[in-house]
């Protein structure tokens, strides 16, 4: 930048040359701290708020809750891809670790300072600053640094899981700018980042000097946050003591959080083993996901005689995704034609009558449920005009609109099984001997995966019984796939590596959709081990959707761009969707409450344990 002086000019030419001058000032400077930053418009709460308005600021401190995982863990690092880790270490944010900036889970997409007093950006989000509290401490009494700080960007975005190096891809530097500050400046144009860039895990630098971070370990890690790993059992069991000397306890973001002495964590081989402890009392907290069970199966001793309660808590989030997924690696699975036979083959309207009464709607896209879902019927407007110029390459229905089959009430769906056995003949197969066969003869078969553990969503019982009905029905086309069983460990070794044809999945979605869906359906997932794109789908047109996300400057083009991705992930018929709930279902121990005031995400992580407390005993 230039300034010039002139000599002997009038007092208005002094003015006019320091308004030039401050005009053409770079946007940048014009900068300043703020204590929250908001992806579009201003953060609902003002400098100097109280408490997150989700929170009860007086709730009692004290006692201990004990919630379950199924499954088993062999590692307490889940910052990496290698290990069966410790999820609540990582789905509970701010247990254990802290970043920078702390979501508000009432709020699509707001943070407000955690570790940093203030953050800094420019209008176009180029970069950002964080400067951290003076106050900020680790568990064992050391400050937390700016050194920690970008250590931990550092080792996360080059030895991390996909989540983090994606994102470091697109930092162009990283630089101190001042004993408690740190500056990010980006390579790419993406509004999120200045956001994402305040959610990373601050860990400390020094307990890793000399250790290898991208190893699964067993090495409880020293964080910041207001709680430490107490005790584990290997594989059965972790619990967190709350530390007393917590430094953030008094934060407006943390007040009225953080309530239990201790939480403890147990695993059960699978769901069904984990709900009969619940009914023991071995478990405080049990979530119920399926409608007809939450009215059938919850009249045991402890709820009649008011040890257990039961609460339904609604939420504003998206359904997300959840069913049978198809790996389009396999060329069996590349034809879209195919993926619709298997969709209409699929006898839903049976199947939800028979498991869970019907009551829960299906899901019929991925973010169905919000406002961010795609509406029936053709595209328009700006939507429209986004998808056009990638329409020679997207499936039948992205643009004119798509609909899933609705199904038949019986068993056997003779209107689903005409229609999957036409696209099947227009793909090149037909029915031999009572088989599917290609033109060389070669048979339909594949291979459909589950783990034995279940997962958050379903039993692994209630998947079986899906898949059951559904391989049943397959029979009808001449298809016989092969249905394996594998525990935890082995399923999870598999689906990293994307080495299988058919199985469970499940993808829950926020309201504030960015660069974490090229980890779900980014075309470097193709290959690249541990994505979530599981499907393996390759699209330009997806890719180009979610980089409008993240340069969207206004609700209306983000809401455009996220639609238009909806169109592209329910037409491509990747997954075989079943139901989802709009409410959440908890059963608990009456001695637990939480607060009146449920947030916009309901029951998500930031929600239990953390605004929960243990009512004082009378």
């Amino acid at each position: 930048m230039r300034f010039f002086k002139f000599a002997n000019e009038s007092a208005i030419w002094r003015r006019i040359a320091l308004c030039v001058c401050v005009a053409s000032m770079p946007l940048a400077s014009l900068a300043e701290p703020m204590h929250a930053i908001a992806m579009y418009g201003e953060p609902a709460l003002e400098p100097g708020f109280s408490a997150l308005p989700y929170v009860n600021p007086d709730a009692p401190k004290g006692g201990t809750i004990r919630l379950a995982e199924t499954g088993s863990f062999d590692s307490l690092n889940p910052w990496i891809l290698m290990g069966n880790p410790v999820w609540p270490i990582f789905t509970q944010p701010g247990l254990l670790t802290e970043s920078l900036m702390m979501r508000s889970i009432d709020e699509p997409f707001t943070l407000y300072g955690l570790l940093a007093e203030s953050v800094e950006t420019d209008p176009d989000r180029s970069w950002v600053e964080f400067t951290l509290r003076p106050e900020a401490r680790f568990s064992d009494g050391a400050p937390v640094t700016i050194e920690d700080v970008m250590w931990s960007y550092e080792t996360l975005g080059t030895k991390g899981h996909p989540r983090y190096t994606a994102v470091w891809s697109k930092v162009a530097k990283m630089e101190r700018i001042g004993p408690r500050s740190v500056r990010f400046t980006f390579n790419t144009r993406d509004r999120e980042l200045a956001m994402l860039m305040g959610m990373r895990p601050i860990l400390k630098k020094a307990q890793w000097q000399g250790r290898d971070f991208d190893r699964s370990s067993l090495m409880a890690p020293i964080g910041s946050g207001p709680y430490v790993i107490d005790k584990v059992d290997p594989g059965r069991a972790i619990s967190f003591r709350r530390n007393p000397d917590y430094w953030g306890r008094d934060l407006p973001v943390t007040r009225g959080m953080y309530n239990f002495d201790v939480i403890r964590y147990d695993y059960f081989a699978d769901a069904s083993t984990m709900f009969e402890a619940f009914k023991a009392g071995e478990i405080d907290v049990w979530r119920e996901l399926v409608a007809a069970r939450w009215d059938r199966d919850f009249d045991f001793p402890a709820i009649r005689d008011g040890r257990v309660v039961k609460s339904e808590i609604a939420h504003q989030r998206p359904s997300g995704i959840i069913g049978l997924v198809m790996n389009t690696r396999n060329p069996l699975f590349a034809d879209w034609r195919v993926r619709q036979a298997m969709i209409e083959a699929f006898n839903y309207r049976f199947i939800n009558m028979t498991l869970s009464g019907g009551k829960d709607p299906r899901i019929t896209s991925y973010f169905s449920n919000s406002d961010l879902g795609m509406q029936p019927g053709p595209a328009t407007g700006r939507e429209a005009d986004l998808l056009a110029p990638f329409a020679a390459q997207l499936p039948p229905g992205t643009l004119t609109g798509y609909s899933l089959p609705e199904g038949g009430t019986r068993a056997i769906d003779r209107q689903g099984i005409r229609a999957a056995l036409d696209l099947l003949r227009q793909a090149g197969w037909r029915v031999q001997d009572g088989e599917l066969r290609d033109a060389q003869g070669q048979p339909f078969r594949f291979e459909i995966l589950l783990n034995q553990s279940g997962s958050a969503m379903r039993t692994s019982a209630e998947t079986r019984q899906i898949v059951d009905i559904f391989v049943e029905s397959l029979r009808n086309l001449g298809i016989r796939p092969q249905v394996t069983l594998l525990d935890a460990a082995q399923y999870v070794e598999r689906t990293n590596n994307y080495q299988f044809d058919m199985t469970w999945y499940e993808r829950g979605l926020s309201l504030s959709p960015g660069n974490e869906q090229l980890l779900y359906w980014g075309r470097s997932g193709v290959t690249a081990t541990g994505s979530k794109n599981w499907m393996g789908m390759d699209s330009p047109a997806a890719e180009a959707m979610i980089a409008e996300m993240t340069r969207a400057r206004s609700d209306a083009d983000f809401h455009a761009a996220v639609r238009a991705l909806d169109r592209i992930l329910t037409a491509g018929r990747y997954v075989i969707p079943v139901s989802h709930s709009r409410i959440s279902r908890l059963a608990h121990a009456s001695r637990l409450d939480y607060p009146e005031n449920t947030p916009l995400y309901g029951d998500w992580p930031g929600f239990m344990p953390e605004t929960w407390w243990q009512e004082e005993k009378k």
